[in-house]
Order: C-alpha cells, then sequence, then structure tokens
C-alpha cells in the first residue's frame, strides 16, 4: 500500500494550545464529576481519514459481541490491540498519534493531570462500534490495569458519527451518583461528528448509553475510545479491574 506523502492524521506539535485554557477550566468546573466536551475537535483532514478508514461492521478486527455481555448489547470493539495487523496501516498509525508525546502533554495541560501513560495494547479501547439496537449499560470502568501495573486517570471519546439525529439515540449519559443509590442522568452528551469528551475515570464516574441506538441498519455508532494511566494512584479512590454495570439496561443476547 502506498504511503502518503504528507499523513493526513498527524497531530502537530502546539496542538489546541489557544483552547487550552478553556477546555482546562471547563474540565475542573464540571458536574457530577470532572469533563470536558470538546466540539470540532480535530483538524478536518484528519477526522475525515478516521471516518473513511473506520472498519466496517463485518471487519475481522471485530470481536464477536453476541458472546460478550447482555449489559453490552451490539457493541462491537476489538479487545485489545491484538488484531491490529487486520486494520489498514494509515488507520492503526493514526491510532498511535493518540499514545505519542503531543497529545499526552496536551491531556496534562488540560487536566492538570502529570506524568500520564498511554496502553500501547489499547485494552478494552481504540474503537468502539455499536450495531442497530445497541445499548451500554450504566457503569464505571475498570481503573486498576493488572496488565501494566498501572492506574487509569482518564477517557477520552472521538465521535465519528457525521450522520447522527436526535432520533438515533445512543447519546453519552454521566450520572450523578449509582444508580442502586438513586442517582441520576445528569448530563447527556450526543455522539455527534468530531466531538471529543475526556473525562476523569474512577469508581464515582458512572456512564454510559443506556439509551438505545435505533439509527437505520447502515449507520453504526462509531468512536475512538482512548485510557490513561498514571504509575500511582493519584487520590485515595478505590481501584479494582473490574468493569461494574448498574443494571440500568440489559438485553438477551441472540443464539447463532
Amino acid at each position: 500500500m502506498p504511503w502518503p506523502q504528507q499523513a493526513p492524521y498527524l497531530i502537530e506539535p502546539g496542538f489546541k494550545d489557544y483552547e487550552i485554557c478553556a477546555l482546562s477550566d471547563s474540565y475542573h468546573a464540571a458536574e457530577p464529576f470532572k469533563y470536558v466536551v470538546a466540539d470540532n475537535f480535530l483538524p478536518k483532514r484528519h477526522v475525515k481519514f478516521l471516518s473513511d478508514n473506520f472498519p466496517s461492521r463485518s471487519h475481522p478486527v471485530w470481536l464477536d459481541w453476541k458472546k460478550r455481555s447482555p449489559h453490552q448489547y451490539g457493541k462491537q470493539g476489538p479487545g485489545c490491540s491484538r488484531n491490529f495487523h487486520l486494520l489498514d496501516p494509515h488507520f492503526r498509525l493514526a491510532l498511535q498519534e493518540f499514545n505519542a508525546a503531543t497529545f499526552l502533554s496536551f491531556l496534562e495541560e488540560l487536566t492538570g493531570i502529570k506524568k500520564l501513560l498511554p496502553d500501547p495494547y489499547f485494552t478494552g479501547g481504540g474503537i468502539h462500534q455499536i450495531l442497530k439496537g445497541g445499548i451500554l449499560d450504566v457503569h464505571t470502568d475498570f481503573n486498576k490495569y493488572e496488565r501494566l501495573g498501572l492506574y487509569r486517570a482518564l477517557n477520552v471519546l472521538i465521535y465519528l458519527n457525521g450522520e447522527w439525529s436526535p432520533s438515533f439515540g445512543g447519546e453519552l449519559e454521566l450520572w450523578d451518583k449509582s444508580p442502586k443509590l438513586g442517582g441520576k442522568p445528569v448530563k447527556s452528551i450526543p455522539p455527534v461528528y468530531n466531538r471529543m469528551v475526556v473525562f476523569r475515570t474512577d469508581k464515582k464516574s458512572f456512564h454510559g448509553h443506556p439509551n438505545e441506538w435505533v439509527a437505520p441498519e447502515k449507520i453504526t455508532r462509531r468512536s475512538i475510545a482512548l485510557y490513561y494511566y498514571t504509575s500511582e494512584p493519584i487520590d485515595d479512590g478505590v481501584y479494582d479491574a473490574n468493569t461494574d454495570f448498574m443494571g440500568v439496561v440489559s438485553k438477551v443476547l441472540p443464539v447463532d
């Protein structure tokens, strides 16, 4: 495959310097936990490259979602980078840009969390795709990364849904506390094209999209999903290796 003379997916030095103060202020002031939303996040040619080269629903990189969890009905993911060799090589390099120093420096300035570390294995993340009828139950993520002995600090989501409309559903919801303790959604974030969401990841960051994805069959809910870590705990919170689903929604998995 020929290599482009100028890669359209490079994150250049000084990325978002002109926006960093406003984004940081919004992140630190947010409720129910620290988060920020940034629209038109990536350069147009970068996000177009990601969108144009995102793997189709039938691509072999995806694990079989029907064998996963009723709390993640219709959710496709690769599990980790084990099968990334199956991706378009340029797309694979574009994902690796989010693990490089320029993007890490941007996140450190935005959040105030220093010494951030990327995950070269993309465990649990990298890319996600939700098929028609798909849901993601409200949950907290694993934040003790046993493979590398690290502590999860941040989630970054970048949406690639150019055709999204409110009738499609699939909004990311942020909840104020556990639904089991009377929690409720306090923020609903539509997954629109080139929107980035960064949020602090701990056992109090309840989130999901319990609102079912009901777009036409050919339109999937696509996102880049990135997780960042520190070598030591950054607070006195609870750390474990579990993804804890709250049981707000679930669907019976189909039987082949």
